[in-house]
């Protein structure tokens, strides 16, 4: 009697043992075709600064964990410039030279596997259509992404923040404002060479100093007494510094708007 119970549980065991194996087989099964999915593989050329590149990489793949719901990893590659001679090109006016420098960048990742790329900050937008002109693979433009996100939260007005030179000039704004938004920006050169100030000398090294929090906070009120009705961190660094929280308008935090539109390049959406 004994023998025919210990053949019947093990007869027991054996088949339970067969279908949770099946079962098993089917979850890795459909885990696997989901890792397999196709996604493009994308170029981030960093390093201005390499603390906002970090967030760029670091959204990128969390958005894509998210998505596949496991540890799916993207086709990510990185390319980090010399910010040191990024700065020194930038103040001898050299911008010919920043762009050749990006287009190398762009091309080793290009041949790594890179089927799009986009440059991990703002600035270097001012010499997009430079690089563009010499690439037979798209770049993913930062203002673009921007104006998308601005519109979708249903905003008018905004104030935008960034270098001098993205402050100065019109390569990020102009191409916002034609997509039917206000984009207002300081208009006291005291107050955009000190915020220019703040990004370079402090956040590009990760130092966030309060009192310099305190004068960005105070230049944000002041176009919110203006009408603002958001904000855009045009520079990848400022997000280190401005959270959502601190400010009662909407923060349009371009670091994660372009690392968004990224992943929108990887899943093919």
């Amino acid at each position: 009697m004994n023998k025919k119970i210990y053949h019947y549980c093990f007869l027991l065991l054996l088949f339970t043992s067969c279908k949770e194996g099946k079962k098993e087989g089917v979850i890795k099964k459909d885990m696997k075709e989901k890792v397999t999915t196709k996604m493009n593989t994308l170029g981030l050329i960093g390093g201005t600064s390499w603390h906002s590149t970090i967030e760029y990489y670091s959204m990128i793949n969390q958005a894509i964990n998210d998505n596949y719901g496991n540890n799916t990893n993207p086709p990510l590659l990185v390319y980090t410039l010399n910010q040191a001679e990024i700065h020194r090109y930038q103040i001898e006016n050299k911008w010919d030279s920043i762009a050749h420098m990006l287009v190398n960048a762009a091309n080793s990742l290009h041949r790594g596997g890179a089927t799009s790329v986009l440059f991990c900050a703002n600035t270097p937008h001012k010499v997009y259509d430079l690089v563009e002109q010499e690439l037979d693979f798209p770049i993913i433009h930062i203002a673009d992404a921007t104006a998308k996100e601005i519109h979708k939260r249903e905003v008018k007005k905004v104030l935008f923040l960034g270098t001098k030179y993205s402050m100065e000039e019109t390569f990020i704004t102009k191409r916002i404002e034609n997509n039917g938004i206000e984009v207002l920006v300081p208009e006291d050169q005291k107050v955009i060479d000190e915020l220019h100030r703040i990004i370079i000398e402090e956040l590009t090294y990760g130092n966030i100093v309060p009192s310099s929090k305190d004068y960005v906070m105070g230049v944000i009120q002041n176009a919110i007494d203006q009408g603002a009705e958001g904000v855009i961190l045009g520079c990848t660094e400022f997000p280190l510094m401005i959270f959502p929280q601190d400010v009662d308008i909407a923060v349009f935090n371009t670091t994660k708007i372009h690392s968004n539109a990224g992943v929108e390049y990887i899943l093919n959406k």
